[in-house]
């Protein structure tokens, strides 16, 4: 398979490389033409002047970007009649209907699509160590397996179209509560002066462990959040949820919380900060300490 790839952020520049190590990259683009020079001049493939044109050598488009109307924008751009019988996987997290508008508009011109975003972070792109979660015909997911084994170390084909989104946005949802539990049992544990890097070795292989205080822990007693996941990216996330729990008329009330905590993380200046900055506001439950 030749691949091209769409985006190349913190996220798709990592999983792009990946591609490129296993021999399936051979074009990239991205609207910053400067940074798809970059990439295509480190690893020696093409740099696309648009989308459309990925089509000139590439069986497969995959791409992780922003939002659902950069998707739909660049779906449009891909949908042409040149794409038939071809294969587009977005990466990206969109709503699911996002995702099944996507699949319609493609299949017009008999175009394939999955919808396959991730999780792992910064580091399970950089180290392919993602997991996809998919949606969309069985034969489809089984042809990208290949591409998803390349970028990442777990794949699941969850349903038809929308399901590897919707699955998303459960993951977002349960992100969200982890974040929460342990920013603030970790602020309370400085309150009782504890010493937290004990804390964070003692409860990190317990029940109270996570992926998140293994990797964040330290971090955040350190007064330090590099962006493995942005606070304005998971507000993102997190406004789809919201949506999605509206129409089924239902309500997340640890969704509502963080998207308040979050807005004000992001008007403090901190959107570009990992989400592991809630410890920032929930250091100040303990306002004495």
């Amino acid at each position: 398979m030749k691949v091209g790839f769409i985006g190349l952020g913190a996220m798709g520049w990592h999983m792009a490389a990946n591609l490129a190590g296993k021999g399936f990259l051979q074009a990239v683009y991205t609207r910053q033409r400067q940074q798809a020079e970059d990439f295509a001049g480190q690893y020696h493939v093409r740099a696309a002047t648009s989308a459309v044109h990925l089509w000139d050598d590439c069986d497969v488009v995959a791409m992780c970007i922003p939002a659902d109307r950069d998707v739909m924008e660049t779906v449009e751009a891909l949908a042409v009649p040149a794409a038939k019988g071809r294969l587009v996987i977005d990466s990206s997290t969109v709503a699911r209907e996002t995702a099944i508008d996507a699949a319609e508009l493609l299949a017009r011109t008999g175009t394939r699509f999955l919808d396959a975003p991730i999780t792992g972070g910064t580091e399970g792109a950089r180290l392919a160590r993602l997991t996809f979660m998919v949606g969309g015909h069985p034969e489809d997911y089984v042809a990208a397996l290949p591409l998803f084994e390349a970028m990442g170390q777990r794949h699941i084909h969850i349903g038809p179209h929308g399901s590897g989104q919707a699955t998303k946005a459960v993951n977002q949802v349960m992100a969200a509560g982890v974040a929460q539990a342990v920013t603030e049992g970790l602020a309370f544990a400085a309150a009782l002066g504890l010493p937290l890097h004990l804390v964070v070795d003692a409860v990190g292989t317990g029940a109270a462990g996570s992926w998140f205080v293994q990797n964040r822990g330290r971090g955040m007693i350190n007064g330090e959040y590099p962006p493995g996941f942005k606070v304005s990216l998971h507000h993102k996330d997190l406004m789809i949820c919201q949506q999605m729990a509206a129409q089924l008329g239902g309500d997340l009330p640890c969704v509502d919380t963080t998207l308040a905590q979050y807005q004000t993380l992001m008007a403090e200046g901190h959107g570009d900060e990992d989400i592991s900055s809630l410890y920032r506001l929930n250091k100040r439950l303990f306002p004495q300490h």
